[in-house]
């Protein structure tokens, strides 16, 4: 049965903690996973948090420690004693292990190092922090089963039942060759049905699909969500087999990738948590505050270079709003559509420029209704036949040259192997704001004034 925290779940335990009621607490956390304890962890305070954390079996803690919150992981690590926190690690994955040993100090890493008692755990993490953290090494795990293909399949189980103490999921079996170079896989449905004599080269499948080590950790996720693949192997230029990459490894690149593609369309130029200081989160924000400070004071540039014909026709004024926030939005719409179609791959040449016809058209289309709204909106409320046709071409050219603008960016900074989705949100309100300034008191000139 699927665990739901509720409130009153939340208050029986902070009132267990105040009367220190240990048999109740490890009642209710040995019956949860430790995703769940995690969660209840996350919303008490740190000291009720500690509290249940040492009641917690060596095992099921170290699970718990990778599933809280990096904030809250963060402020646990802090109490801890080095020998504690080399205690937890040994009862981990290399790979988190290694993700959690990265968020402490240099100092801090080489002393809890040399206190891991087991060494080839301490050689393994070793390994994985000498990778790029956003690489295909730096997410592996490398722990996985593996055959060489000149064994039976008598051999081969043999070898396997040792193999598996060390890993959690089997999901296939991975052939090399004598010097351990990725050959292909093997099914385990295909390896049980197989007579004991036969040969493992004779029934595994070659041409594996496999990444580079140094492979982007986004680039890897989006191969695996391509071929709908649970693991993937990770190899060397020599195509050495050194780990593989589970789905859960994964998931979590991709939710961190999403979180990220979010903060920077938002304005936020590099990744922050809520716990940094002050001067970390404002050195994020700022770049692109200042983008829309700059923005701002070059539309109110343009709107002084009308200022005598604004004076003379002060109803112009009026629909500044309008034609502002009808460029930011349909920009920004275009934009997360092409942002969206990067992170997925799903662009080539020719979908591209499928992609400008069919955002062009789109544009010309909301925009003709918009326009024709307005057009009719005004003429009924300012009996202006003039201001009307203004302000409606003024919305339907806005509304072409935003959907274009928004198209077009992302796909120039996807070029330039600058991260597309900095073309969102900020960038793209800001620059439409000002050629949309531009192109209405254009039209205004043309028409009105």
């Amino acid at each position: 049965m699927q665990f739901e925290l509720t409130k009153e779940f939340i208050e029986d335990i902070i009132v267990a903690i105040e009367k220190e009621d240990r048999s109740f607490l490890i009642q209710h956390m040995e019956s949860l996973h430790p995703a769940d304890i995690a969660e209840v962890l996350d919303i008490v305070n740190l000291y009720e948090a500690q509290f249940i954390y040492k009641l917690l079996d060596e095992e099921v803690a170290s699970d718990v420690l990778i599933e809280i919150d990096e904030d809250t992981r963060e402020k646990f690590l802090e109490s801890f004693s080095t020998e504690e926190i080399a205690e937890s690690l040994e009862n981990m994955q290399s790979d988190d292990a290694a993700d959690v040993i990265q968020e402490l100090s240099e100092s801090q890493q080489e002393e809890v190092l040399e206190a891991i008692k087991d060494e080839g755990q301490t050689s393994e993490i070793t390994t994985l922090l000498n990778y790029e953290e956003d690489s295909a090494g730096g997410v592996m795990d490398l722990d996985f089963v593996a055959a060489t293909w000149s064994w039976t399949v008598k051999k081969t189980l043999q070898n396997l039942r040792e193999q598996v103490d060390n890993v959690d999921q089997v999901y296939t079996i991975y052939v090399v060759d004598d010097n351990k170079k990725l050959m292909g896989t093997l099914s385990l449905k295909r390896f049980l049905y197989a007579s004991d004599e036969t040969l493992i080269k004779d029934i595994f499948q070659d041409e594996p699909i496999s990444v580079n080590v140094d492979e982007p950790a986004e680039k890897v996720a989006s191969i695996m969500e391509k071929y709908d693949l649970v693991a993937i192997p990770v190899i060397d230029k020599n195509k050495v087999l050194l780990g593989r990459i589970t789905i859960d490894d994964a998931v979590d690149v991709i939710k961190e990738e999403a979180e990220k593609d979010y903060q920077m369309a938002s304005g936020i130029s590099e990744k922050v948590e809520s716990s940094d200081s002050v001067f970390v989160i404002s050195r994020a924000r700022l770049p692109w505050l200042l983008i829309g400070l700059l923005g701002g004071i070059l539309g109110a540039y343009v709107i002084g270079m009308y200022e005598i014909e604004i004076d003379k026709f002060p109803i112009m004024a009026s629909f500044i709003p309008l034609i502002l926030a009808m460029g930011g939005n349909v920009g920004v719409q275009s934009s997360a559509i092409i942002v969206q179609s990067l992170a997925n791959n799903s662009l080539d040449f020719d979908s591209i420029a499928k992609k400008l016809l069919k955002e062009l058209l789109i544009a010309l289309f909301n925009g003709l209704i918009c326009a024709l709204i307005t057009l009719i909106f005004c003429y009924l409320t300012e009996n202006n036949l003039k201001l009307s046709y203004t302000i409606g071409l003024s919305i339907l050219a806005v509304f072409t040259y935003a959907g274009l603008f928004g198209t077009f960016v992302p796909l120039i900074l996807n070029k330039y192997k600058i991260d597309p989705a900095l073309a969102t949100g900020p960038f793209i309100t800001t620059t439409n704001d000002v050629i949309g300034l531009l192109i209405y008191f254009t039209i205004g000139g043309a028409l009105y004034f």
